[in-house]
């Protein structure tokens, strides 16, 4: 006799209800602060060449058309908004990521990202917290920088400290093996993962900011303490991070050649090499305005609310029953 499978949700109905009131809480704060809610592609015809994203591809067949990649976030059309002159926008999606399973992970995810024109981070910051602790009811965030974190918790300068001391440090979470691919980014990743992040947040959220440039992505960069950092934050509550945020780049020349360096580390990795999306930078180059933009993972925003332990608690078909 095989299996049967499992059709009911596993989320319980007080999750299901959690969520509808927390879709419900996103769109009045937007409404009251005139920010227009938009739709943009799940499916696109271009992925993103980060190196610590995995898309998931489609196989699109159509007239003219091929392949196709389910968005890890809706990013890109949105900056295409805002040159085109959306002004304030913000929007809750869906968005897809590939090796990604696990209690705080799920293939298929609810993101919600805004942007706010005009803003830096430091204004974004602020309008993160309003939404963040307006809805959980918690205290507001304090700020720690990344290199505060990471020498309080990993005992390590990461401005400074030369590539063998810190593969060495790695050493106490993978073997000598495992490290040999590891980028200098890849084992700071490790340290704030495995050493940084569990304490972050613990007595009230914090957030992190001044991360290397070389973790910039799509944030600008300026000099601190005689060191590039990003413009770049990160929410962390109870260990658990929680949302993504940028003072935008603007430099569609400075993109073009980041896209380019991604797309060197995929190579090394053995990861596929990413077409550049051109319609993403040929809006940069038409002018996106001056903003400040962040991601915030929702069903993580639900965990916390309602004290979930899993993702699939606050899921109602997580993929494994999907």
């Amino acid at each position: 006799m095989t299996d049967q499978p499992v059709w009911q949700p596993a989320a319980a109905q007080a999750a299901l209800k959690g969520r509808a009131q927390q879709l419900a809480f996103v769109r009045g704060f937007f409404s009251e602060r005139e920010v227009l809610e938009v739709e943009t592609p799940v499916l696109a015809r271009h992925g993103v060449t980060d190196l610590n994203l995995d898309g998931v591809h489609a196989d699109v067949s159509a007239p003219g058309l091929h392949g196709g990649w389910l968005q890890t976030s809706p990013e890109y059309h949105m900056k295409r908004l805002l040159a085109a002159g959306s002004g304030s926008i913000f929007q809750v999606s869906k968005v897809f990521r590939n090796g990604e399973r696990g209690p705080r992970h799920n293939p298929e995810f609810s993101m919600l990202e805004w942007y706010r024109t005009g803003f830096d981070d430091i204004e974004l910051m602020a309008e993160v917290s309003d939404l963040v602790c307006g809805w959980l009811g918690c205290a507001r965030p304090r700020t720690l920088s990344y290199r505060e974190a990471m020498q309080r918790w990993a005992g390590v300068d990461p401005f400074t400290i030369g590539d063998a001391e810190l593969r060495q440090r790695c050493t106490q979470w993978l073997e000598p093996e495992q490290l040999t691919d590891l980028e200098r980014d890849g084992c700071l990743d490790l340290l704030m993962s495995f050493a940084v992040e569990p304490h972050l947040g613990r007595e009230v959220p914090e957030f992190i900011t001044g991360y290397p440039a070389s973790q910039a992505a799509l944030a600008r960069v300026s000099q601190c303490d005689g060191h590039d950092v990003a413009h770049r934050f990160e929410l962390y509550i109870d260990g658990l991070e929680l949302c993504n945020g940028y003072w935008e780049l603007a430099d569609a020349d400075e993109q073009r050649r980041r896209f380019e360096a991604d797309n060197r580390q995929r190579e090394q990795a053995g990861k596929p090499v990413m077409a550049v999306d051109e319609a993403f930078l040929a809006a940069m180059a038409a002018g996106l305005p001056d903003c400040a933009g962040v991601a915030l993972g929702l069903d993580r925003l639900l965990m916390l609310k309602l004290g979930a332990s899993s993702i699939s608690e606050v899921l109602a078909f997580p993929f494994e029953r999907a």
